[in-house]
């Protein structure tokens, strides 16, 4: 459930959208301290309410609404990250194709393609676990 702000900047809500003429039925679930524990431990992760997480996750084929826009959101920050990274690496090949001399910050932008590159696989480990 994410909204446009102004500017074109993404925000969430911890609780569901109100649907036309409410919810009519109410669930109560008693949990242990320990599954009391986890599922705070989990909404507080995705930044939802408890009762909006179990929805959710029980609703879900796979993977949460929630889950999905945070994975969105890290897949658009690696494109930001990409692009600015890819820049990088044409400024430097432009000056050492002009000068014949490596640039020193050639080390800094492969080192920046590798976390870069890291933070792609750990975004897909994410959306595959089971």
């Amino acid at each position: 459930m994410s909204e446009q702000a102004p500017g074109g900047r993404l925000f969430t809500r911890r609780r569901r959208a109100n649907v036309e003429g409410g919810r009519q039925h109410r669930h109560e679930v008693k949990v242990s301290p320990d599954e009391e524990e986890t599922l705070l431990r989990l909404a507080a992760e995705q930044r939802v309410t408890i009762p909006r997480l179990l929805v959710e996750s029980a609703l879900a084929s796979g993977e949460t609404p929630t889950e999905r826009r945070d994975a969105m959101a890290e897949l658009f920050t690696l494109h930001r990250l990409l692009a600015a990274v890819s820049n990088n690496v044409n400024q430097i090949a432009k000056a050492t194709n002009a000068t014949g001399e490596v640039h020193e910050d050639l080390r800094a932008t492969l080192n920046a393609v590798r976390r870069v590159a890291q933070r792609i696989d750990q975004a897909i480990d994410r959306l595959h676990r089971p």
